[in-house]
């Protein structure tokens, strides 16, 4: 992961005035109707919220096999903040990643995180994909599943390997069961396919496009099925689409790993409130040791070593829990009291229905995506060898997706995304982002033929553009205003520096209602 942050030591400053522009003409482009849908006029009705009031909300039927316009229709739901300017740039979809994370509620916090001017330019949409939330059938192939107290992830003994295997394969059954009819198009294409019937639906030759996270790979696919009906992509904390799936998690796992070690360097810079020491090695002990009586001792027959991995893992999504993540942990260590931690996983961890219907999708997709091992010797073998590198994440994410050992599908080939038929699209990346490793967006940089990267160096935030950063946002208002991009002619077009790291609770500095913790709330883990 070094690789990371040295690959900007050489990076040029950006160049002012270098800019490519895109044509600011929304109906500029040619393309015709998608022959697997009939035209649908979209009926929208109001469903503001307090947060939100300006949203509007809509159903549209697709195909279940885009391959078939005869096929069973299924239902996506999708909403709107209608643009108000007299200039009006056309639809812009958003998407919040997963797979399986829902984009209604994105539409409205992207539109009233943008600059009033430029959203008002546009139709900000956000949409349900198939299988997620409110679109209909959306599924839920185990609720439960993840229910407390799990067996504890490192299969440190034959009997605990064998039991989370049997959970597993478990997982992959039950949607076999639930879900056979439409588990052979729930994957990226066909909901790529489906964006391409909201633009038909819409009326618009061309879309827009912001995707975070998964959204990312998303939008690039799009790009490549459907290239002259891109206007505007926005991508930011990019997968690597040279990695999906099996080698992308793998690689998660030494970037998360990091990211743990940052977070024990920040308790111990904070001694005097946490009082767990000074050393980050000594800390980092006391944080596998609270893992180790967990797996003995469950706290409140609920969290256990696995638990306190669900627990901590936000924390290397998003710095702003790590005030709440050391408070909990110093508690348990320092005062033997296991209530902040056991509230820390209730509010970062527990798992709803929601989150049952994410992961159902979220595993759907990623084994029908492309191939994964069957031969779980492999997977003992890839995740034992990270596990001595990188221990804090690595079994946890290989269960995660160990249901894809036994996927009941056929998987798809992952899509070549390279491109050069499209507008210059707009990259955004942090150094140290965990969940997209920085190589995926220097990949995707390449990939993507007069693309543009903006790079937040040092910083370690999953989603990094509408969070606070105003450097990081000015390249996107542009963009979005006039489709200028900044040009340095190095590996990297524009840098930007992090934001400070967050302060302890007890400080002034500390804030719950940040941008950065709205947005982080819609974005979700794990995707």
């Amino acid at each position: 992961m070094k690789k990371r942050a040295a690959a900007l030591c050489g990076a040029a400053a950006v160049v002012a005035g270098m800019i490519t522009s895109v044509p600011a003409d929304a109906s500029s482009g040619s393309a015709t109707a998608p022959r697997t849908t009939e035209t649908a006029k979209l009926s929208w009705k109001k469903c503001g919220t307090t947060a939100y009031p300006t949203l509007q909300c809509a159903s549209l039927k697709v195909p279940l096999d885009h391959s078939n316009p005869y096929s069973e229709r299924i239902t996506l739901a999708l909403s709107r903040v209608p643009h108000t300017a007299k200039k009006y740039q056309g639809p812009l979809l958003v998407n919040p990643g997963g797979p399986g994370g829902s984009g209604l509620t994105l539409a409205g916090y992207v539109a009233s995180a943008l600059p009033k001017a430029v959203a008002a330019q546009y139709d900000v949409i956000g949409f349900d994909p198939r299988g997620v939330g409110a679109s209909k059938p959306a599924l839920d192939c185990k609720p439960g599943y993840f229910d407390p107290v799990r067996p504890d992830s490192v299969p440190s003994t034959p009997a605990l390997e064998r039991a989370n295997l049997a959970r597993a394969s478990s997982f992959a059954n039950a949607c076999a069961t639930k879900y056979a009819k439409l588990l052979p198009y729930i994957d990226t294409v066909s909901a790529v396919q489906d964006m391409d019937a909201i633009r038909h639906a819409l009326g618009a030759k061309q879309i827009n496009y912001f995707g975070y996270s998964y959204g990312t790979y998303l939008g690039a696919v799009y790009a490549k099925l459907y290239p002259d009906r891109v206007r505007r992509l926005v991508l930011d904390s990019i997968v690597d689409p040279t990695g999906v799936w099996y080698g992308d998690n793998l690689t998660q796992d030494y970037a998360f790993n990091d990211r743990h070690l940052a977070f024990m360097s920040w308790v111990a810079k904070h001694n005097s409130t946490y009082k767990l020491g000074t050393d980050p090695a000594r800390i980092e002990a006391k944080w596998y040791a609270m893992r180790a009586a967990l797996a003995k001792k469950p706290a409140d027959k609920k969290v256990g070593a696995s638990e306190l991995e669900d627990t901590f893992i936000p924390g290397g999504y998003y710095n702003g829990y790590w005030p709440y993540l050391a408070e909990a942990f110093a508690a348990y260590v320092n005062d033997k009291n296991a209530d902040p931690l056991v509230e820390a996983y209730d509010n970062f961890a527990a798992i709803d229905a929601a989150g049952d219907n994410g992961y159902s999708v979220y595993a759907s997709v990623q084994c029908r995506d492309a191939s994964w091992p069957r031969d779980w010797n492999q997977w003992r073998e890839d995740n034992w060898a990270v596990y001595k590198k990188a221990p804090f994440m690595a079994w946890s994410n290989a269960w995660y997706n160990a249901p894809c050992a036994f996927w009941p599908t056929h998987s798809l080939r992952p899509v070549d995304v390279s491109n050069d038929a499209i507008p210059p699209a707009l990259l955004f990346q942090a150094t140290n982002d965990a969940a997209t490793p920085y190589e995926g967006g220097v990949t995707v940089h390449n990939l993507l033929r007069g693309s543009s990267l903006v790079v937040e160096q040092g910083g370690g935030n999953h989603g990094i553009s509408l969070s606070g950063n105003a450097c990081l946002d000015k390249y996107l208002a542009a963009y979005l205003t006039d489709g200028r991009v900044p040009r340095s002619g190095g590996e990297v077009d524009a840098v930007c520096q992090k934001l400070p790291d967050p302060e302890p609770l007890s400080t002034k500095a500390a804030s719950t209602t940040s941008r950065g913790s709205t947005l982080h709330g819609l974005l979700g883990f794990r995707g």
